[in-house]
């Protein structure tokens, strides 16, 4: 009988610029590593059952990663929390997880919000990047254009912030505290925002050089371990 295990683990700075698709088949070894009962599709190429919430850009470090195993069958969750930390490589930790019989609800499908916290050098005053800020939260609509290769798309970033983007002075830095909304039309990414502040606001930073990581991720405005997981 299946079960399914949800789990919390980090992308600490030595993993900072690696891809999503590489970060996932790190993760992969590392369960294989732990010898943990993973169920696999059928078919000529069988993988593992195994997914993640909102993926990470590149660059991008999180204390809020989340994934999904479903289990060939039951395991004792403080032995297999055990086996999994000791078979993690250096830059992931395990934070948190669970174990249920029943199929969650698919991580992708639930997750609705995510906070982010932005370091980046000071190129002006304080006071300035705080009017920008307030200019910023008080118009209704503000366009980012995001370019691809094949088109440029129209996003309205304020349909994606649900709350304010507060910043506090650090030093010769800044560190910005921004709640991003996600739904299933899409998202929008800390950088884009950052790079439209300066942009459109003159936001008194060096946004080349920002450090941005993820705190959490929410469903209905609980952590994704905490949230209701029944199918």
């Amino acid at each position: 009988m299946s079960c399914y295990c949800r789990a919390r683990v980090t992308k600490d700075e030595p993993l900072r610029y690696i891809s999503h698709l590489d970060y996932a088949a790190l993760m992969q070894r590392a369960i294989r590593r732990a010898k943990l009962p993973a169920a696999y599709s059928e078919g000529f190429n069988p993988h593992m059952k195994l997914s993640f919430a909102s993926a990470l850009s590149v660059g991008v470090t999180s204390e809020a990663e989340y994934m999904d195993l479903e289990l060939t069958g039951p395991v004792d969750e403080d032995e297999l929390a055990g086996r999994l930390r000791a078979a993690l490589p250096n830059g992931v930790r395990l934070l948190g997880l669970c174990v249920t019989e029943g199929k969650p609800k698919a991580l992708m499908a639930i997750v609705d919000e995510a906070a982010y916290e932005i370091t980046v050098p000071l190129s002006g005053s304080v006071s300035a990047a705080q009017a920008a800020l307030d200019a910023f939260h008080a118009v209704r609509e503000c366009v980012y254009l995001r370019k691809t290769p094949k088109k440029t798309r129209e996003i309205d970033i304020k349909q994606y912030i649900c709350g304010e983007i507060r910043a506090k002075a650090e030093g010769a830095s800044l560190r910005l505290s921004m709640p991003v909304r996600i739904t299933p039309k899409g998202s929008i990414k800390p950088q884009e925002v950052l790079a439209t502040l300066c942009e459109r606001f003159a936001f008194p930073v060096e946004a080349e050089l920002a450090l941005v990581h993820r705190r959490a991720l929410y469903c209905g405005g609980k952590e994704l371990l905490a949230a209701d997981t029944e199918g």
